[in-house]
């Protein structure tokens, strides 16, 4: 994420309707175990500072924030109440089950700038029962990988940014909704995953973390319309926000939660990887939560 290193499997740099046909354009998409990916080196210049492209309009141009609150209760099923994108025939599929909106300082701690793989895992780790016992923090998250030996000693109580892959080691280690990595190539955008995304949420599936190098914003993904005709849109959840929201319609009024097309949510210039969430067959005690 930071620094170049050998190839890899896929690392993120740090930090019912009528069917339509849908266009699927750029390379072929890799999934699973990928052989060779490259890891890019990314900036050390925070999300906030560059400005998420779904900024709450209040909040932009702010140069000092407030503190955050000591804790929050995560508000649940963010999305729900959206209007569909689909203004005519298409197909719609949205995550089953109900998850939890981890963002910025939701527990009290500031990571703006560093922590949004983080929060996004956490919002994974809530799935499919929406509750917040057994999701993990941030520093457990930061003790399992350097455990793990994903990390160097010293990685916990650091700033370091995590993306996909990590987020997959953590699904697998505390033993939750489990985790399957795709990477997209670069100049490929989304548009060559889409009918995978559907597929997968018709099927009910969970979140889907993304992140990528020149699109360094981890968000998660909740749905996906496609129709009519070569439109696209998938339902994109952002961690960046900070502050103390009341309910699931102020985040989906500032841009936090909502619809995006795919061409404008993506950008064109980044690979991008995923981990796509299901079900665990077979569950195991999670363990280290605290």
């Amino acid at each position: 994420m930071r620094r170049a290193e050998p190839p890899t499997p896929a690392r993120a740099p740090r930090g019912g309707a009528r069917a339509c046909a849908v266009r699927r354009a750029g390379p072929a998409v890799h999934c699973g175990r990928v052989p060779v990916v490259p890891r890019a080196r990314r900036s050390r210049t925070s999300p906030a500072a560059r400005g998420s492209p779904w900024s709450c309009p209040r909040a932009a141009g702010r140069t000092r924030l407030p503190r955050p609150p000591p804790a929050l209760e995560p508000l649940r099923d963010v999305h729900r109440g959206l209007a569909p994108p689909c203004c005519g025939p298409g197909r719609l599929a949205v995550v089953s089950g109900h998850y939890l909106y981890y963002h910025y300082g939701c527990d009290g701690l500031d990571d703006r700038g560093w922590g949004c793989g983080y929060r996004t895992l956490q919002t994974l780790c809530s799935w499919p029962l929406g509750q917040p016992a057994g999701v993990p923090g941030l520093r457990a998250l930061q003790a399992a990988l350097e455990d793990m030996g994903d990390k160097p000693p010293g990685f916990r109580g650091s700033r370091d940014w995590i993306g996909c892959v990590e987020a997959s080691l953590c699904l697998q280690h505390f033993g939750g909704p489990q985790g399957r990595l795709c990477h997209v190539p670069r100049g490929a955008g989304l548009e060559g995953e889409l009918e995978r995304l559907y597929s997968h949420f018709a099927g009910g599936g969970g979140p889907v973390m993304v992140g990528g190098d020149a699109d360094a914003r981890a968000k998660a993904l909740l749905g996906v319309c496609l129709g009519p005709g070569t439109e696209a849109h998938v339902l994109v959840l952002d961690p960046h926000c900070w502050g103390a929201p009341k309910s699931p319609a102020e985040l989906q009024a500032a841009g936090w939660v909502g619809w995006r097309e795919v061409p404008a949510a993506f950008d064109p210039r980044s690979f991008y990887n995923l981990c796509y969430t299901s079900r665990d067959s077979a569950p195991e005690a999670r363990r280290g939560l605290d």
